[in-house]
């Protein structure tokens, strides 16, 4: 059942991406629209705004659907709000975030988002065999 969660969840994001790229011409970087909605600008903000409340309207939806694929926080609140900080300062080193990168720039085939999504997933293998070897243990 896990997997077919996964699946659709996965359905969902590529074909939310894919709708705002071929209704609006824009990357559905989560980051970029994050900053963009902090920092408004006349006539960008609007957009902005929905996609993010759509973004917690659906995973407040699915967590009332299927409780069972989110499962509580692994670690301290100390290092969720580090590991947040270390992805927040990840996002701008890298000009993008795994949404924006992985998500939308494998899928137009850019060199530069599979060169990054690459850089992100070694960096995401490395933390957590650190974390779960070496800091928790």
């Amino acid at each position: 059942m896990d997997h077919l969660l996964a699946l659709a969840g996965g359905a969902l994001i590529g074909g939310g991406a894919a709708a705002l790229y071929l209704l609006s011409g824009r990357i559905a970087g989560v980051s970029g629209i994050l900053g963009g909605a902090l920092v408004p600008r006349a006539g960008d903000t609007g957009w902005r705004l929905v996609f993010l409340a759509g973004l917690i309207g659906g995973g407040s939806i699915g967590a009332l659907v299927a409780p069972q694929a989110f499962g509580a926080p692994r670690g301290s609140a100390l290092l969720l709000i580090a590991a947040g900080l270390l992805v927040g300062f990840g996002t701008r080193l890298g000009n993008g975030c795994t949404s924006g990168h992985g998500v939308c720039g494998v899928g137009r085939l850019s060199l530069r988002s599979l060169a990054a999504t690459a850089v992100f997933v070694a960096a995401g293998m490395v933390t957590t065999f650190i974390v779960r070897q070496v800091v928790t243990s």
